[in-house]
């Protein structure tokens, strides 16, 4: 177990890891052993030690291989495996990669002493290097019911023989989320919370007290040449009662047609005498939209895993789209917004990307003015302009089309914030993370309502949700630069200064030029912002 002591013990989630190995946590209180391996427990030890540390590939691969030549791919395997077992329960991840040069351990740990297993004694407060800095506390308890009937749609199972065919399962389920999302009387868990349970065996009371939902749907399909079969499932999350069950046979042209059927049903179930009142419009797309449909909801399977390589093969595909049905607005309005996002996560240009993405967003809603993902579009590249009255005006209008769209009150959030319309920024980020609290988004999101505190003068809290975003999606660096000037006008000036040599780790360019050029806090709020940064030593 390489330098671990014989007394050492870390805490640290569910977990307890010692000389002995990798334990977890079970509900009775008492821990059982996981069989991780021994390369694995290894590096657990090396990360663990240095926790908050980066530690670099090299460094890693000599002690864990000492002697021995081996390839990097058997340090990635070693590390997916840990993440498999430590990361189970989790959006988040312990180890955070830092691309091209290494790993860190970012979940908060507690060190400590026992005689007696699984008794622990003596523990000591945990290390303020690296620890505190870079970690945040999680939630706890069940999320409280909204007021207005809620649901979860949990990604449908995909029954076909081709394990290919689960992008087609996935776009059933966010047709139907879509669907749903477009009632004003209902509160809707956005598509990237609810997905985090794909593949999943879930206590479906579980998901109801975690996502804060009263109910939940789940369901199959099997596709097979030009027919298809969707199976779905209505259940009341607090009781485990099953309300309404049905299953659907049909040719593959006639999908939107099952989509709609299935949301008219879910919504039968719920709110009869308000399904009565409005009802739900069929959106009236033709079986010639069916080949577009197809290539969009593969692009989105591939772009929300965030990943640099998947968001690429994303952009690619919807460009193909594009050549293909130019007249296809949805198309348009989703590489608009990709294009941003992935700007967002620094693996994209700046400047190109935006002017791009301004050409589709407008040209979306040119060929469909009710597609809320094209206002969204329009006022993300708004936002990144410092335009922020137009901003805001694009962010309610997609809103306005649909009142469940998680992502426009995020980034309508992150618009307020950078110009220092804080209580209103908070407003709007707290109900996006309440719509999706286990969305991917969330360390953006994390980042900017940060910065609200912070343009409101409240310090401290901008220190503590700036911690949370880092701990989310450690190499974006959207959170550390908040997390810097954050800590240098609480008057934490060593610990800023230690955060800002991280930041400049991950981001060699940062700079008070790259910062105003960049970063789009209108001209008030940017100097403000910079008045942080300049007392922790940035030139």
């Amino acid at each position: 177990m390489g330098a671990l002591g014989t007394s050492d013990i870390f805490l640290f989630e569910r977990f307890r890891f010692d000389r002995r190995g990798l334990f977890r946590r079970e509900e009775s209180g008492g821990f059982v052993p996981l069989k991780v391996g021994s390369r694995a427990e290894d590096i657990l030890g090396i990360l663990i030690e240095r926790v908050g540390d980066l530690v670099s590939k090299d460094e890693i691969i000599a002690k864990v291989w000492s002697g021995t030549i081996v390839e990097e791919s058997n340090l990635t395997v070693q590390i997916s495996t840990l993440r498999r077992f430590l990361d189970d329960r989790s959006a988040e991840s312990c180890i955070q990669t830092v691309p091209g040069r290494g790993y860190r351990f970012v979940a908060p740990v507690t060190r400590c002493t026992s005689d007696i297993f699984g008794t622990p004694a003596g523990i000591d407060a945990p290390r303020s290097s690296g620890v505190t800095a870079i970690v945040a506390e999680k939630p706890e308890g069940p999320l409280p019911l909204p007021e207005r009937p809620s649901i979860a749609v949990l990604p449908f199972a995909n029954m076909s023989a081709d394990p290919e065919q689960d992008y087609f399962a996935d776009g059933i389920s966010e047709e139907i989320i879509t669907g749903l999302s477009k009632l004003r009387w209902f509160f809707v868990i956005a598509r990237n919370s609810s997905f985090t349970y794909k593949g999943k065996a879930v206590d479906i009371r579980q998901v109801g007290r975690e996502l804060g939902v009263r109910y939940v749907l789940e369901g199959s399909v099997r596709k097979g040449g030009n027919r298809v079969r969707i199976t779905a499932q209505l259940i009341d999350a607090v009781s485990g009662k099953h309300l309404w069950a049905d299953r659907y046979d049909g040719e593959l042209a006639d999908i939107f047609a099952l989509q709609d059927e299935i949301t008219r049903k879910v919504v039968a179930a719920i709110e009869p005498k308000l399904m009565e009142a409005e009802g739900i419009r069929s959106q009236s797309r033709s079986p010639e939209d069916l080949g577009a449909w197809d290539m969009l909801i593969r692009a989105s399977s591939l772009f929300w895993r965030l990943t640099k390589d998947e968001s690429q093969a994303a952009i690619a595909l919807l460009k193909q789209l594009i050549e293909r049905h130019p007249l296809y607005a949805p198309a348009h309005g989703m590489l608009a917004f990709v294009l941003l996002v992935s700007r967002q996560g620094g693996w994209h240009m700046m400047e190109p990307q935006i002017t791009q993405a301004a050409s589709l967003a407008a040209r979306a809603v040119e060929l469909d003015d009710a597609d809320p993902w094209a206002h969204l579009a329009l006022g993300f590249v708004a936002f990144t302009r410092r335009r922020t009255d137009e901003a805001v005006e694009e962010f309610q209008r997609a809103l306005d089309l649909n009142p469940n769209f998680a992502a426009a009150h995020g980034f309508l959030g992150c618009a307020l914030a950078f110009d220092a319309r804080s209580d209103q920024a908070v407003d709007h980020i707290e109900q996006a993370i309440r719509m999706s609290p286990h969305d991917p988004q969330n360390a953006l999101l994390n980042a900017a309502l940060a910065a609200a505190h912070y343009q409101a003068g409240r310090y401290a809290e901008a220190v503590r949700i700036a911690r949370k975003a880092i701990r989310q999606r450690f190499e974006l660096t959207n959170g550390h630069r908040i997390y810097v000037a954050s800590l240098a006008q609480a008057g934490l000036l060593e610990e800023a200064r230690a955060a800002l040599s991280r930041l400049q780790e991950l981001h060699p360019e940062n700079s008070i030029v790259w910062i105003e050029r960049n970063v789009p806090y209108t001209p008030g709020p940017m100097a403000r912002f910079l008045e942080g940064f300049r007392k922790a030593g940035l030139r």
